[in-house]
């Protein structure tokens, strides 16, 4: 099932996030300068892409963990699992669709002007 896979994928990709978010944050009691270095880095429209990515697998990791639950949890949960996921994926994408603009207004004046 390629939300099992998905799951997965998304759940080591918020991991792999929050073990370089710590190390940056404890950078700033290394070195206050190169913790604003690396800080200025991250103020580039290809990391901010990758910010709205963060958005989609944190919500899709969400979501889909509460279909998982439901579906081990009620006794119905097995019999509707398909309608569950359809739920899920719909739930995603109006919330991705409304996370566009306040993640990427960033990128989008840069690319497009004020």
């Amino acid at each position: 099932m390629w939300s099992w896979v998905a799951h997965r994928v998304t759940g080591v990709l918020i991991f792999f996030f929050l073990f370089v978010h710590v190390l940056d944050t404890a950078l700033v009691r290394v070195s206050p300068e190169a913790y604003d270095d690396v800080v200025a880095t991250y103020k580039t429209p290809l990391v901010n892409v990758m910010e709205y990515g963060l958005v989609a697998a944190i919500l899709f990791h969400a979501l889909n963990g509460l279909r998982v639950v439901a579906v081990d949890f009620w006794s119905k949960g097995t019999r509707y699992q398909k309608q569950l996921l359809w739920t899920v994926v719909g739930v995603w994408l109006v919330l991705m669709a409304g996370a566009f603009y306040p993640v990427l207004q960033h990128t989008l004046r840069t690319l497009f002007g004020s």
